[in-house]
């Protein structure tokens, strides 16, 4: 049985809901695939529990579309067009995700080939006629260049790997809580209500951030703050998105830096070093 996917979700619940389907039998619907979030989802709809609590439960991958229902039946906005509004929030952060995944694979696979070399180069001196490994383990001096060369090649790997999460985009939605703002204000709440209903998610609502710059923008204006919310969501999402393909061409250059200062001389010491020891010691000196 394949898992739900949360974008998938939301497209059919939107429809479904938009189609005049109520919000339980909906749930239902879906649940008939025999997931078991959308069964305990569907669950929570019949008693009347809150369904975004259950999904906030499923993982970080639901917590945009349990935010969103949350508000929409908190606030009485209309769950099909909350639904639709979220969607391309979900899509575009999925697309933000996979766009730089793609562009972290080349560098960081490249990183992990590299971090081999020291170990492929040993048996290269073995080709060349010579006894590295012998070296290695029986020589003294070749032990601890073994030792020094295991350490360093273990803190390029944790170096490289470390460096590699931080390129990683985050796993929240950027401007989903400008989102929430948008999808409760659009139900006619006020904007202590729809502070109320953001705070309860775990956000500031009191925080000095972009949205209340924006709820005040429009209220100077004398304009619906609805969408210029969305907009600050969509410019949120530009955002990662570039901070994003940035990383990954920062992750390119840092990389080089533990490759450099640890691959290179890790490969020195286990390859390099052991083959010329024994050369040395094979060689009759006068």
């Amino acid at each position: 049985m394949r898992a739900a996917d949360p974008i998938e979700t939301v497209l059919r619940l939107a429809v479904l809901l938009s189609g005049g389907t109520a919000p339980t039998l909906a749930w239902r619907y879906l649940a008939e695939s025999g997931d078991p979030t959308l069964t305990a989802a569907a669950d929570a709809a019949e008693r009347g529990a809150d369904v975004g609590t259950v999904l906030r439960q499923a993982g970080d991958s639901w917590s945009g579309l349990a935010a969103i229902w949350s508000v929409a039946v908190a606030a009485g906005a209309p769950l099909s067009d909350a639904l639709r509004s979220v969607v391309g929030a979900l899509r575009e952060t999925a697309e933000v995700s996979s766009d730089v995944r793609v562009a972290l694979a080349e560098p960081a696979a490249t990183a992990r080939l590299l971090g081999w070399l020291p170990l492929v180069g040993v048996p290269l001196g073995g080709l060349l006629g010579f006894d590295p490994v012998g070296t290695l383990l029986g020589d003294p001096l070749g032990q601890c260049c073994l030792a020094l060369g295991l350490t360093l090649m273990a803190t390029a790997y944790l170096w490289m790997r470390r460096l590699s999460r931080r390129a990683q985009p985050p796993s929240a939605i950027p401007g989903l809580e400008a989102e929430l703002w948008a999808v409760a204000l659009s139900a006619g709440v006020s904007v202590d209500r729809a502070r109320g209903l953001i705070g309860h998610l775990g956000f500031d609502p009191t925080g000095r951030t972009d949205v209340i710059d924006t709820l005040e923008l429009a209220t100077r204006a004398g304009v619906p703050a609805a969408e210029l919310l969305r907009g600050d969501a969509w410019i949120a999402r530009y955002r990662a998105r570039s901070a994003g393909r940035v990383s990954a061409a920062r992750l390119s250059t840092r990389l080089l830096v533990p490759l450099g200062l640890c691959t290179l001389p890790a490969f020195l010491v286990i390859a390099v070093v052991p083959t010329a020891l024994a050369v040395l010691r094979s060689t009759a000196l006068p």
